[in-house]
C-alpha cells in the first residue's frame, strides 16, 4: 500500500488545542463495516461486558524538553529533547542548535542541574545528568506535539497530557486515549465485572515522525520498550482461553499485546522486551477485539494502524463523518470506540 492512501483534510480549526474535560468528550462508536453511531465517553462503561479486560498503558509523560542556559557568545538557550534513557542519567536527546555543542562540554540547566556533552551522532546527543536530577520534573516542560501551538509552556499542561492512571515514568507522548478517562469511569468499569489489565509501554520519539516513503514495507519503526507483568500475562491468557473480549485503551496497548502474544506464540509473555511492530491494513490480529482511540493524523503509522484494525473504508467513512460532525481531532481531541473487523483476525 502506498502512504497517500490514507491522506485526508482536516479543517484547521478542528485541531483541538486544549484538553477536553475528562470523562465529557464526544465518542464516534463505529462497528465495521459502516454502521457508526455518536455518543459521549461518558457513556463507554456501558459499552463494554462483564467479563472484559480493559487494557490501559500505564506510562508516565516525562517533561523531556529542557532549556540549557546559552553558552559564550550565544543569545538563545539550547533546547534539549529528552528520547531514551540509555542507563541512569544517561540520555539519548535531540539538541538544537546542535551544531553548538560537542562531546566534553557541559552543559547548565540550573544552579544544581548540570549535563555533559558525552557523544554526538547523526543528530543524537548524549548527555549525562549531573546535580540534583530532580530538577528536570521542575524545569522540564511536556513536549507536545507541534500541532498543539502555545506562544509559551503551560504548567497546566504537566497535568493535562497524562492520564489518571500514569505511574511508569519514561514516555515522551502521552498515551492520549487514556486522558479521557477519570476514577470515577474506572470505578464504574471495574464495578460493572469488567476487569482492568495495566501494561506499560514507553512512548518515543518515534511518534512524532512522519511517514516519508511512499511504499509501506519501506518503514520502519522506531523500537519502543514495553512490559507485561505476570499477573497481567496471566489474565490476559485466562480471557483468550475463555473467548472474552480483550478491550485495548490507545494504539499505544494494541502494539504492546500484538507484539507479547507473537513473543509467546500465541500467549501473551511475560516480561521486558522492545518492538517495533509495524501495523497495516492485512495485518492478522492475534490478540485485541476492541480499541478506544483518538483520531490520528494524515498519513501517520496510528492511522494505518486503525484502518488494518476496522478496515481502511470503515474509517475513511467514519473520519468523513468525524468531520462532518466537527468532532476534535488528535492528542487533546475527541474518540473513537472501535470494534475489530471480522476478517482481522
Amino acid at each position: 500500500m502506498l502512504r497517500s492512501d490514507f491522506a485526508y483534510d482536516l479543517p484547521e480549526d478542528l485541531i483541538a488545542q486544549e484538553p477536553r474535560e475528562r470523562g465529557r468528550s464526544r465518542m464516534l462508536v463505529l462497528t465495521p463495516p459502516s454502521r457508526i453511531e455518536h455518543d459521549t465517553f461518558a457513556n463507554f462503561p456501558a459499552r463494554l461486558q462483564a467479563g472484559d479486560v480493559l487494557v490501559l498503558n500505564d506510562t508516565r509523560v516525562i517533561p523531556a524538553r529542557l532549556y540549557a542556559q546559552p553558552k559564550g557568545a550565544m543569545k538563545n538557550a539550547i533546547e534539549f529533547l529528552l528520547t531514551r534513557e540509555r542507563e541512569p542519567d544517561v540520555w539519548e536527546t535531540w539538541c538544537r542548535p546542535a551544531k553548538r555543542v560537542k562531546p566534553g562540554d557541559v552543559v547548565t540547566f540550573s544552579d544544581s542541574l548540570r549535563a555533559t556533552i558525552l557523544e554526538k551522532d547523526e543528530g543524537t546527543v548524549v548527555i549525562r545528568f549531573e546535580g540534583d536530577v530532580a530538577e528536570v520534573e521542575r524545569l522540564g516542560v511536556p513536549p507536545l506535539p507541534p500541532y498543539i501551538v502555545r506562544d509559551a509552556p503551560r504548567e497546566s499542561d504537566k497535568e493535562s497530557y497524562q492520564t489518571v492512571y500514569a505511574t511508569e515514568r519514561g514516555a515522551i507522548a502521552a498515551p492520549t486515549a487514556g486522558l479521557h478517562f477519570t476514577q470515577t469511569i474506572l470505578d464504574e468499569i471495574a464495578s460493572r465485572g469488567v476487569e482492568i489489565v495495566r501494561v506499560t509501554l514507553h512512548v518515543g520519539i518515534g511518534t512524532f515522525k512522519p511517514v516519508k516513503v511512499d511504499r509501506l514495507e519501506e518503514h520502519r519503526m522506531d523500537s519502543e520498550r514495553y512490559e507485561i507483568s505476570e499477573d497481567a500475562a496471566a489474565s490476559l491468557n485466562r480471557a483468550l482461553n475463555e473467548k472474552r473480549a480483550i478491550v485495548a485503551v490507545g494504539t499505544t496497548s494494541v502494539r504492546t499485546l500484538e507484539s507479547a502474544v507473537r513473543a509467546g506464540e500465541g500467549r501473551f509473555a511475560a516480561g521486558r522486551a522492545e518492538t517495533s511492530i509495524f501495523i497495516t491494513p492485512r495485518f492478522e490480529f492475534q490478540a485485541v477485539d476492541k480499541l478506544l482511540t483518538n483520531f490520528h493524523l494524515p498519513e501517520s503509522t496510528l492511522l494505518m494502524l486503525v484502518s488494518a484494525f476496522a478496515g481502511a473504508e470503515a474509517i475513511r467513512l467514519a473520519y468523513a463523518e468525524a468531520i462532518e460532525q466537527r468532532y476534535f481531532f488528535y492528542s487533546y481531541g475527541d474518540c473513537m470506540f472501535i470494534a475489530r473487523r471480522s476478517d482481522a483476525a
